[in-house]
């Protein structure tokens, strides 16, 4: 009975997220035609059937979320683990912005940021308005509205897409089953503020983990985050992905969320040569993005949409892009895909 009513209270929680996030866009859709005009000509309506696939694979990643936790992947409690504080404290500031937003749509502004932000350390990729942000990645602002702004995005369910890169890892770590717990150790790579690792540190308690990051100011964020956890702190390290800080073979799982898609293909190429690299043999390495064109081709309208309403510069190449045959020119093997909602996932294993 008290699972029962413990997944009837996440399903409400997750459902809650979704219709919350539905209204925000609905009407900031609408206040951005106001502001910016209508481009009809450039958007491809959804049809009903769309929108029925849509919401059918949202409700089977809450489900698979579930199935998870109840099985022992990771706690239930994690299904939980929102930080309401930052939702109330940040959400005005995400309509607050909004107004800026809109002017660099209108002016098409890609690569626009304060004087005072210097962007000579990063690469010129990098150096975007992803998603028409202020600042890009590169300011508090940014880093305190980044996890409000995605899980209005994909509906409440930006957690529950993370989570999926839980289960293959702890599966993959079982082949290191005579290593204590304790000395077990994991790189979440472009770690954000810090999401992946939170989910990682309620799975394995004991382990050691590492996170790096390009920006500052998302590490400056993932810091305050991580240290309201129990435990040890993750360490983590500012760092271009193409270019880890680490020996070879230092790790016994490697994963990498929501970053593959903002990269031109050579950096792809070169960020899984890297985690090739820091990977133990025998080890995992799990990769989060979006679909790609073509895993259901009618959601390649959806594809569509998005890539033309944000600034995803890298987004079309990264959709056509043959990550496997990526994976296995690195010397990747046993290379396998999932998809779950609006997320791709590759397992691949480094030959032990």
């Amino acid at each position: 009975m008290t699972d029962t009513l413990t997944k009837l209270a996440y399903q409400t929680f997750q459902q809650g997220k979704s219709y919350f996030g539905v209204a925000h866009k609905a009407l900031s859709t609408q206040l951005e035609q106001l502001a910016v005009g209508k481009r009809d000509n450039e958007i491809f309506p959804l049809s009903p059937d769309v929108v029925e696939r849509i919401y059918n694979s949202l409700n089977q990643i809450i489900e698979t979320d579930w199935n998870d936790a109840e099985t022992g992947i990771y706690p239930v409690e994690t299904l939980f683990d929102n930080s309401w504080g930052d939702f109330f404290q940040y959400y005005p500031l995400v309509w607050l912005d909004l107004p800026k937003i809109w002017d660099r749509v209108r002016n098409k502004q890609y690569q626009s940021f304060d004087s005072q932000i210097d962007l000579n350390d990063y690469p010129k990729y990098y150096r975007q308005n992803f998603h028409h942000q202020t600042n890009g990645y590169l300011s508090d602002l940014s880093a305190n509205l980044y996890d409000v702004q995605v899980d209005i995005l994909f509906n409440g369910a930006a957690d529950a897409m993370r989570r999926r890169i839980l289960a293959p890892l702890k599966q993959g770590l079982s082949h290191f089953a005579e290593v204590p717990p304790s000395q077990i150790r994991v790189l979440d790579v472009a770690t954000g503020t810090g999401r992946t690792l939170r989910f990682l540190r309620s799975m394995l308690p004991k382990a050691a983990l590492f996170g790096t990051d390009l920006s500052p100011a998302y590490l400056r964020k993932a810091n305050q985050l991580l240290s309201q956890l129990p435990g040890e702190l993750p360490q983590l390290c500012q760092a271009n992905a193409e270019d880890l800080p680490y020996g070879n073979e230092q790790f016994h799982g490697v994963s990498c969320v929501f970053t593959f898609h903002e990269l031109p293909g050579p950096a792809r190429q070169n960020v899984i040569d890297q985690c090739y690299r820091v990977l133990k043999p025998g080890g995992t390495f799990v990769i989060c993005d979006s679909i790609q064109k073509d895993d259901d081709p009618h959601l390649n309208p959806l594809l569509h949409n998005f890539q033309t309403t944000f600034h995803e510069p890298y987004h079309r190449s990264y959709s056509e892009d043959d990550m496997t045959a990526r994976l296995e020119r690195s010397g990747f093997v046993e290379i396998a895909t999932q998809l779950h909602f609006m997320s791709k996932y590759w397992v691949a294993h480094k030959p032990a």
